[in-house]
């Protein structure tokens, strides 16, 4: 990934976001060149030279302190996905090498027997293990029931992005699929800010800009999002809609790695459902992990 661009496009398209009457600066009027505010406005409110902000959006981020970064985080406003992505970056543009701490950290593609022993042990809830790049590392059987779709059959290692992209059952999976693409691409987004020398990110981001014209404009809009808790509306195959809620923990033992867990309101159609899933995932023949 070419660090200094993805600065200048990620800066670029958050000042497009905002307005002056948004940060509380007077409106003078006038024809903007720009959509949003004025590189000059964003310097203002970050409390820096106009000229040093303008090196910055260029992608000269050399020696930039994390005083400087709060400063134009509170400017454009981020949020803490968009702060945390924005400090990668100028992070991996002041490395100039590959950080060693970093750089396997999103290509684990395997867990541990001790994990693999310990997800296989909670047995009542579907458990799911992705890496950075949102590959399908290893679930629990009844994780591995409720994303059949994404599982059965696929080219290997499964990747939720692929699927979502590429194929069209997605749609029929995902009950709120234009929203699950957004979210989708906004955390690959952010692990490339974190892993931008992670040569399989890069090929899996290319080949689907190649592949999907949507994937390439929600790309082209730089927005990220962490991927930690919330609402999942599927329609499995089998047993029908489900609404499930999901915690996702990255794993400390396992750098790299992030356990899903999900979870179905006690006496909900969904719980009930559930457990229908659960009975065909026993009837199901054993896939090795």
């Amino acid at each position: 990934m070419d660090t200094a661009a993805a600065i200048t496009e990620f800066l670029t398209t958050r000042r497009a976001k905002l307005t002056p009457a948004h940060v509380g600066l007077p409106d003078f009027g006038g024809r903007r060149r720009v959509p949003g505010l004025r590189r000059e406005e964003v310097a203002l409110m970050a409390g820096m030279s106009a000229e040093y902000y303008k090196r910055l959006e260029r992608g000269n981020a050399t020696g930039v302190s994390e005083a400087v970064i709060d400063g134009v985080s509170r400017a454009l406003q981020l949020d803490e996905a968009e702060h945390a992505h924005l400090n990668d970056l100028i992070r991996s543009a002041n490395a100039g090498a590959r950080p060693p701490q970093r750089r396997n950290v999103s290509r684990k593609s395997q867990v541990t027997e001790g994990l693999q022993q310990t997800i296989d042990a909670m047995s009542t809830v579907p458990v799911y293990v992705q890496n950075g790049r949102l590959d399908a590392v290893a679930t629990n059987r009844l994780g591995r029931a409720l994303f059949s779709e994404m599982l059965d059959g696929a080219q290997q290692p499964a990747n939720a992005a692929r699927f979502m992209f590429l194929e069209s059952r997605a749609q029929t999976f995902y009950r709120e699929w234009e929203a699950q693409t957004r979210q989708i691409v906004a955390v690959l987004r952010a692990e490339a800010g974190r892993s931008p020398y992670d040569r399989q990110l890069s090929d899996l981001v290319g080949e689907l800009s190649t592949r999907s014209d949507l994937f390439r404009k929600l790309w082209g809009a730089h927005d990220v999002r962490e991927h930690h808790t919330g609402l999942k509306s599927v329609h499995h195959p089998v047993v029908g809609d489900l609404d499930l809620t999901f915690q996702a923990m990255d794993l400390a033992s396992d750098r790299g790695l992030q356990m899903i867990v999900f979870s179905a309101e006690p006496g909900s159609i969904t719980h009930e459902r559930m457990q229908l899933l659960a009975n065909w995932a026993e009837t199901r023949t054993p896939l090795p992990h």
